[in-house]
């Protein structure tokens, strides 16, 4: 059957669809876009609005700090003319005391300016990871399909860096540069106007030559984020995956592609650099030349009786004091620059649509777990549909398994079950009520999953038990891990259920992780059981001691199993057999075999198998497997030893 050209649902209102697919993926380097400044400045200036208590106060320290900085280099005047031109001796400790209390001041003041600004900086950093984190985690499943971990770390944790350069120091400093600048250029203008308008030229150049810079640089900052994001995200899986690189010997495989990619980081500082470098040097010719002016043009001055020694001197000075500031804001510039990068990166993370439940949402006190397909289609590309017009009905209390070949649809149907995605058409039904307009997050609180990859997090035996019931007792904990027979391997260790299970629990066997997910999915109490290939990392001897904890589990719940050993089923209310995204065959096991269609082929040929021992004892067999060239004598020897 051709596919179908089908409308899509209209998702209820306020509701973001879970699980509908992102046609992209969130940018990396090679998907460039201008920045918006509009909505980034925006948005930075809600982030000031909100510390404006704190950077008001900061303002008012740096505004004294900066002009307590003036005394000392004003006095150079006075100790020129005064004190050594006339003679004026009493002038000499009074101007001291003055710099030297000025100076305290500076100190003080600029060690003040740091703590204040400093920490609201890092709360203003915290509160933003916090924002990010939780937008991320409630993104669709989709868009951690589709986008590398690296990418979406990096937007929690180093993109919001750059709020230190707008709510912290830099900011201000950019301010405070600013004022002493304009201050210094008053003066030299009461000093001597002509020379000034000279310098002012020059330094007008030097900002045109800042505002080019500035142009330039933000995109080489913005894609470093970006370069930097998947380059973390590549190391990230290799070393996740450190047993399967090592297996292949794929080290210089890796090799080749981090140093691909920290190359193409280097590439980008380089340009950073090599823009920053010219800047410089640009800016010591132009300074050069401001200094060859004000020595001519001020020598001249003193000849023609204009200025005196003093005056100049005291010009040079705040010639310096108003550069100098220009210089320091070219830095806190180019700082800005990145935090406005670093802003339009995570604006446009949270801008992506998160799971919700819509205003109108139904909450019920309590699910029953009837399930209900009505003629559902799903698909993840356009116009190629992974399930066909799947309808049946698993009363509550009831367990339904899937079967067939890789590829027919079984996991996709289970991610419908848990919500993880969305029919394209058709109606999923929970106790007669449609699913989308259940409330999400009470539906998925009264779901147990045991998935084929299971994942257990870096803490403790006792915590990643207890990880959907966190109030848990000890006691409730070790009574589900007798039935999940995780007593037998925790009990024995000195630290018992305080023993670390080791990031995405590599201290543990494979078996050993799956028990303790069992153990997790049984103190969870759920309504509706979700069972994914759940004893596939046992051996023979354990799966007979667990399956007496599953059968117990699964009583009075509604419960849906993907099985390919075909003998841990038989005891199902209904099979469900799927091919190409159909509904082939369904009944009891009783019911397929006497039907002998497609469940009694996958069923004798497995049988087969095992009775050839093609397979050891306890492993996984293939329910559909293609042709392969006949295992050497030898080796079949070996492995029926």
């Amino acid at each position: 059957m051709p596919p179908r050209n089908y409308p899509a649902r209209e998702p209820v209102a306020g509701y973001v669809r879970t699980g509908e697919r992102i046609p992209r993926r969130l940018r990396s380097q090679e998907e460039k876009r201008p920045l918006d400044r509009g909505e980034v400045w925006r948005e930075a200036r809600a982030i000031i609005w909100e510390r404006r208590g704190r950077l008001a106060i900061g303002f008012v320290v740096l505004i004294i700090g900066r002009l307590a900085g003036l005394v000392l280099p004003a006095s150079s005047k006075w100790i020129i003319d005064e004190v050594i031109g006339r003679q004026r001796f009493e002038l000499l400790y009074p101007i001291a005391i003055a710099a030297g209390v000025a100076t305290i001041i500076q100190a003080l003041s600029g060690f003040g300016l740091s703590q204040i600004l400093g920490v609201t900086a890092q709360h203003s950093i915290t509160e933003m990871r916090k924002a990010v984190q939780r937008h991320v985690i409630r993104l669709p499943t989709a868009t951690f399909d589709s986008t590398k971990s690296g990418v979406l770390i990096s937007r929690i944790m180093s993109d919001a860096e750059g709020l230190r350069n707008l709510v912290g120091t830099g900011l201000v400093q950019l301010f405070g540069g600013s004022l002493t600048a304009a201050i210094a250029i008053g003066v030299l203008f009461w000093l001597n106007a002509r020379i000034t308008l000279v310098m002012i030229v020059t330094m007008g150049a030097f900002a045109v030559l800042m505002a080019f810079v500035f142009r330039s640089v933000r995109p080489i900052f913005r894609e470093r984020g970006a370069i930097n994001a998947d380059v973390t995200g590549r190391l990230a899986e290799t070393l996740g995956g450190i047993r399967v690189v090592k297996s292949y010997v794929a080290e210089p495989r890796e090799d080749e592609i981090f140093s691909r990619g920290v190359d193409n980081l280097f590439d980008n500082v380089k340009k950073s650099i090599t823009a920053i470098s010219a800047t410089n040097a640009a800016t010591t010719i132009l300074f050069g030349i401001a200094g060859i002016i004000m020595m001519v043009m001020g020598s001249r001055a003193i000849l023609a009786g204009e200025m005196t020694l003093g005056d100049l001197t005291m010009f040079i000075i705040f010639t310096g004091m108003a550069a100098g500031p220009i210089i320091q804001m070219a830095s806190i510039g180019t700082q800005i620059t990145e935090a406005f990068a670093g802003l339009d990166r995570i604006r446009e993370i949270r801008r992506e649509p998160i799971e919700r439940d819509a205003e109108d949402t139904v909450t019920v006190d309590t699910i029953r777990g009837d399930i209900e397909f009505r003629n559902v289609w799903f698909e993840y590309e356009p116009d190629k549909p992974v399930l066909r017009d799947v309808s049946f009905v698993a009363p509550a209390g009831t367990t339904t398994a899937l079967v067939g070949p890789s590829g027919s649809g079984k996991s996709t149907l289970i991610g419908l079950v848990m919500t993880f995605n969305q029919p394209k058409e058709g109606t999923i039904l929970v106790d007669g009520i449609d699913l989308s307009t259940l409330s999400l997050s009470r539906y998925r609180s009264r779901l147990g999953i045991v998935l084929q990859e299971n994942f257990l997090f870096d803490g403790s035996v006792l915590d990643n038990i207890r990880y959907g019931r966190p109030d848990a007792s000890v006691e409730e904990v070790k009574r589900v891990a007798r039935i999940a027979h995780v007593d037998e391997f925790v009990e024995p260790l000195e630290e018992g259920y305080d023993s670390i299970v080791g990031e995405r629990g590599i201290k543990l066997s494979g078996g050993q992780r799956q028990r303790i997910a069992i153990a997790r999915a049984i103190l969870a109490d759920p309504t509706i059981l979700i069972l994914d290939e759940a004893t596939s990392s046992l051996d023979s001897e354990s799966e007979a001691k667990i399956q007496d904890g599953l059968r117990s589990l699964r009583r009075g719940r509604t419960t849906f199993v993907i099985a390919h050993r075909l003998s841990t089923i038989r005891s199902a209310d209904q099979i469900l057999v799927l091919e190409e995204g159909r509904v082939v065959e369904r009944g009891t096991h009783a019911e397929l075999m006497a039907l002998d269609g497609r469940y009694r082929t996958l069923h004798d040929t497995q049988y087969s198998l095992e009775t050839d021992r093609f397979v050891n004892p306890g492993e996984e067999l293939g329910e559909h497997e293609p042709e392969t060239e006949p295992i050497p004598s030898k080796l079949v020897g070996e492995r029926d030893l």
